[in-house]
């Protein structure tokens, strides 16, 4: 891994914050080096929420949002071809059906199809960053789907929709990638990222700096996004985000996983 944790802002007491963390390839569930570190310091900066609300790259479905809505969700080892140790990972957080249902009449009032999923587990995406952000799995965390089909402004204004549970104490958790390509990995080991993926990291960085989330949502245009967002699933979830936010990030993590995942990961105030 190439990178290096940033010193995370002060936490409020009480309002928690909105959150964008990449999760990179699955073994970070094993071993999570600095990017585990700098999200477990985050995790005992910011206050202990009510519960935790995660959009992740993995769950994709047609139709309304969906949120998760079982009291013990598990989680699903969705991924093949990795070590034994990774698929005997657990991570037991209880459910929160309440949330849920508030989460989902939110959506529904901002004009947002929105439908509760009472049999959904944990996606990889959810589980292993919380492993290192709340590692004792004892506050609740449901999930909320990207919608098939979908748009930045419907994302954008999703989170939006949502933001009023933050101020019962839910933090709202984007999960993904700002490049995450997988057909460029490099097998052998860190490397420098490609001028592509570099490029397009340090414009996304510039955008998200300045709260630009109107920029953000014409990325297609800003340079190498083409290979750096080969499909879009992992770029979504930082419009939930911002849309939960409204207001600029800070770094909490920057750095590569096998050469063309970019681990950059926002703290928004």
């Amino acid at each position: 891994m190439i990178g290096s944790p940033l010193v995370p802002m002060a936490a409020s007491p009480s309002f928690p914050p909105v959150l964008f963390l990449a999760h990179g390839s699955p073994m970070l569930g094993l071993d999570g080096e600095a990017w585990g570190a700098a999200l477990t310091a985050l995790g005992r900066e910011v206050p202990r929420p009510r519960a935790v609300l995660v959009c992740s790259a993995h769950w994709e479905a047609p139709g309304p949002f969906r949120l998760s809505s079982a009291v013990r969700p598990g989680v699903m080892h969705d991924f093949g071809g990795f070590p034994e140790a990774l698929y005997a990972l657990d991570y037991p957080a209880p459910g929160a059906p309440d949330v849920a249902a508030e989460a989902a009449e939110l959506l529904r009032a901002a004009g947002l199809e929105a439908e509760l999923d009472p049999a959904r587990p944990l996606d990889h995406g959810a589980w292993v960053p919380l492993r290192y952000l709340a590692p004792e799995a004892d506050v609740p965390v449901i999930q909320l789907s990207l919608p098939r089909p979908r748009t930045p402004e419907s994302l954008l204004a999703a989170g939006r929709a949502l933001a009023p549970l933050r101020d019962s104490g839910v933090l709202i958790l984007g999960s993904g990638g700002v490049v995450h390509n997988l057909r460029r990995v490099n097998w052998e080991g860190d490397a420098p990222p490609p001028a592509w993926g570099a490029s397009f990291d340090a414009w996304v960085q510039a955008k998200v700096a300045k709260g630009d989330a109107a920029a953000l949502a014409d990325w297609r245009r800003a340079p190498g996004a083409a290979e750096s967002v080969p499909t879009s699933e992992h770029f979504d979830p930082l419009f939930v985000a911002l849309g939960a936010a409204g207001s600029a990030g800070t770094l909490v993590f920057e750095g590569w996983q096998l050469g063309s995942l970019s681990l950059r990961s926002w703290r928004f105030a």
